[in-house]
């Protein structure tokens, strides 16, 4: 199983990760609101996650990491 995990002190909440998933499993968080003011993303389902990087290759902040 993959971990995604998201640094929301880079997240910007730009929401490209959102698009390019193939799962459909990362949103934008509407319930946190970073320090900078933006939703940052997450994933809804890590045991959806089948670790394809596309998240943390579209992300332009550098903010997804996933580990196998």
């Amino acid at each position: 199983m993959a971990l995604v995990s998201v640094d929301q002190l880079f997240c910007k909440g730009c929401g490209l990760c959102v698009d390019v998933c193939p799962k459909d499993i990362m949103q934008l968080d509407q319930e946190i609101i970073t320090q900078k003011g933006y939703h940052p993303a997450h994933c809804i389902d890590q045991e959806a996650c089948i670790a394809c990087l596309s998240c943390a290759l579209m992300c332009p902040d550098v903010a997804i990491r996933i580990d196998r």
